[in-house]
């Protein structure tokens, strides 16, 4: 078992954990710590069990928004799967194609024309 050391709001903590684990849990004490910083700074000094029942609120709140978030994400990737919208290309029409090409064809004969009549 290693042992972890952090802070949360104006107190030190050592807690165990399995190995390789620490990073996580010093992650975790790193994002109540903010929010109890948080509070702390909004509200002063408070008792520790306070301050730690409001910060994991503040967490679990900020957990929710996103889990309705990614919920509402993945619905919307669902209905897109199950009904992708249809894409239509823009299709030169004949008639405008062969009008272009005989357009480039009498350019390059008045070009060829141009060049034929320079001196030289």
């Amino acid at each position: 078992m290693a042992e972890v050391d952090f802070n949360i709001g104006h107190k030190s903590y050592t807690l165990t954990c399995q190995e390789g684990e620490e990073r996580l849990l010093k992650r975790a004490a790193a994002l109540l710590d903010t929010e109890a910083q948080a509070i702390l700074a909004q509200a002063g000094r408070m008792p520790e069990p306070r301050l730690l029942l409001l910060a994991g609120l503040m967490l679990a709140d900020r957990t929710t928004a996103l889990e309705d978030r990614a919920a509402a994400s993945e619905r919307e990737l669902a209905r897109l799967k199950s009904n992708p919208q249809r894409v239509e290309v823009p299709v030169v029409p004949a008639s405008l194609a062969e009008a272009m090409a005989e357009l480039a064809a009498r350019a390059e004969a008045l070009a060829q024309k141009a060049e034929d009549q320079l001196p030289g």
